[in-house]
Formats: C-alpha cells, sequence, structure tokens
C-alpha cells in the first residue's frame, strides 16, 4: 500500500516527499509510516484529549471533527494492517515502535474498546506487539482506558456546586441553630 502525503509546494512535507522519492523500498517505507503516526495519528490523539485534560478549550464541534479525523487515519491504518503484522516487512522497524507507543497513549488514556473496534486490524497490532517481550518491558502491562475523561469544565463547575451546596446547608444549619 502507497500512502499519500499532501504538502504545499515547497513545505518541509513537499521535500520530505521527493526526497524519500528518491529512495526506493524499506527506508522510504519505514519515513512515511513514521510521518503518518506523527501527523495524523498522534496529532488526532492529542487534539482529542486536550480539551479533556484542560490544555485547550472544549468545543464539542472541534472534538467531532478532531475524532472524525482520526477515524479516516485509523482507517487507512486498520487497512493496511489487514493484510500484515507489521508496518514495513516481516519485523518490527522504527515505524513499527513509533506507531505502538502512538496509539498505546491513545488506548490507554481517551481510546475505548468501543471507539477501537471499528478497528480489529489496529487492535491486533497494537496487542501483539505490546506484549512482544522488550516492549513489555518498557510499557509493563498496558490496559486500555474504560472511559473517556470528563470535560475538566465540567468536573469543576460541579465540584463548584457541591462546594456551594456544602456551603448552603452548613449556613442553614448554623441559621437554624441560633434561632433554637
Amino acid at each position: 500500500m502507497a500512502l499519500v502525503l499532501h504538502a504545499g509546494q515547497g513545505g518541509k512535507n513537499s521535500y520530505k516527499s521527493l526526497i524519500a522519492a528518491e529512495y526506493s523500498g524499506v527506508k522510504a517505507q519505514i519515513e512515511q509510516w513514521l510521518d503518518f503516526a506523527a501527523t495524523e495519528i498522534d496529532d488526532g490523539i492529542t487534539r482529542w484529549i486536550d480539551p479533556s485534560i484542560g490544555f485547550s478549550p472544549h468545543c464539542a464541534h472541534s472534538v467531532q471533527l478532531r475524532v472524525a479525523s482520526l477515524k479516516k487515519a485509523l482507517r487507512i491504518l486498520d487497512t493496511h494492517l489487514a493484510g500484515t503484522c507489521y508496518l514495513v516487512g516481516h519485523g518490527v522497524t522504527l515505524a513499527d515502535i513509533v506507531m505502538v507507543c502512538t496509539l498505546h497513549f491513545g488506548f490507554t488514556h481517551i481510546m475505548t474498546k468501543s471507539f477501537t473496534s471499528e478497528f480489529p486490524h489496529v487492535e491486533r497490532y497494537l496487542w501483539m506487539l505490546v506484549n512482544l517481550p522488550n516492549f513489555k518491558k518498557i510499557l509493563g502491562e498496558v490496559k486500555q482506558v474504560e472511559s473517556v475523561p470528563a470535560m475538566p469544565q465540567l468536573t469543576m463547575m460541579v465540584n463548584q456546586m457541591i462546594e456551594a451546596q456544602k456551603k448552603w446547608s452548613v449556613s442553614q444549619i448554623i441559621q437554624k441553630s441560633d434561632v433554637a
């Protein structure tokens, strides 16, 4: 499968694609998957999780677009992995290491089983690689997140309401005790 690297004229990605075209075989394929992991998968995960952890403002429409973009990238990855165990060749390469570390972050922080079940080959790929001895030595036991984290703003509002309720209850108790 060939990846298409979209780039404007004279930009860093256009230079990468032109230089990669000068090479043939594994080196160029690894470079393409490294770029794909960084610009499509990692960017999608990061842009989805940032509002959840308070690093950027939450906008429901924006999050929907980010998730749709990530799903599109995961579909491309899933299609490629349907016919292979590794991104390039018949063994672990730097492309696999980078992709698995990127997916690991998503799987352990925001991508629930109900989300990733649409991408069975991506799931198989991740679980196969994270259970290899060298990955397991570094990553330890990997557990997929069970739910998408709550928005911090929502959590903060709930906490403020609870505190206000506590203050109201305490002031009501004091008033009642003063009257008695």
